[in-house]
């Protein structure tokens, strides 16, 4: 009797990416599962209605980050939604103790530059995104994704290299803003 192995869908492969993608956004396993499996089921259901032409990982991303700012902004509506400082998870690291210490101060860092940056710096640099991809998984313009990521890097540095965070305005290009007294 001669089994037949199913070919695996398209979509498997891209599992991983996603799930990291979706733990670097939410910081905590069980919603990344959640967000994942709800982006599975999105894309799954969308496959018949797919160009082609779409890199599958951007179609995908697309759709896990646009998943994720619905929830932010249904989470803000909440009155008991609670902070990233309230969750118990403590980062991981397969390394020793110098490795566990610097990734710490990489998710606190990251943790602190805002979201539209965040996000952008985890798909070109964690996820490997060409700012062109990028640029459609955002629905933004590509300027707009090399300005942030080149603001997102700089805040990222001077985190690493402990300087506190100043206050910025993006009005500015991310440059911290000298507040004056007025009388």
């Amino acid at each position: 009797m001669l089994f037949r192995l199913r070919q695996p869908h398209p979509i498997e492969a891209e599992i991983p990416r996603l799930r990291r993608f979706a733990l670097a956004l939410t910081r905590d396993r069980a919603a990344a599962d959640d967000l994942v499996q709800d982006c599975l089921a999105r894309a799954l259901a969308a496959w018949a209605t797919r160009r082609e032409a779409d890199a599958l990982h951007a179609w995908l991303f697309a759709i896990l980050h646009n998943l994720w700012r619905s929830r932010l902004r249904r989470e803000l509506n909440r009155p008991d939604r609670f902070g990233f400082d309230d969750m118990d998870d403590e980062p991981t690291a397969s390394g020793g103790q110098w490795e566990a210490l610097q990734l710490r101060d990489l998710e606190a860092a990251l943790a602190l530059l805002p979201e539209a940056q965040r996000a952008l710096l985890l798909l070109v640099a964690v996820e490997g995104l060409s700012y062109e991809q990028a640029a459609r998984v955002q629905d933004i313009p590509v300027g707009t994704v090399m300005s942030r990521l080149t603001r997102a890097r700089e805040r990222l540095r001077n985190l690493m290299d402990g300087q506190p965070p100043h206050a910025t305005d993006d009005r500015h290009g991310g440059r911290p803003v000298h507040l004056r007294r007025v009388k």
